[in-house]
């Protein structure tokens, strides 16, 4: 966010954290970055993470990579 933030117009979504039962819900505008666990996963809930990125002139390749290479 530091470096793209100003092409970073909003983004929202669910991290699936490993060793935690709750997911974490964040948002952003620009380089405002707010987020916190805001629910159990349910049972039989799909355990995933889900987000979205609007922004201009951004790498979809590079953005993937960096994420994959969270993965635990």
């Amino acid at each position: 966010m530091a470096e793209r933030g100003p092409d970073l117009f909003r983004m929202k979504g669910i991290i699936q954290l490993e060793d935690r039962d709750e997911r974490y819900a964040f948002q952003s505008v620009h380089m405002l970055l707010d987020g916190d666990f805001d629910r159990p996963w349910r049972e039989g809930e799909r355990r995933r993470t889900e987000f979205v990125i609007i922004g201009r002139h951004l790498d979809a390749a590079g953005l993937r990579a960096g994420f994959n290479a969270c993965v635990a």
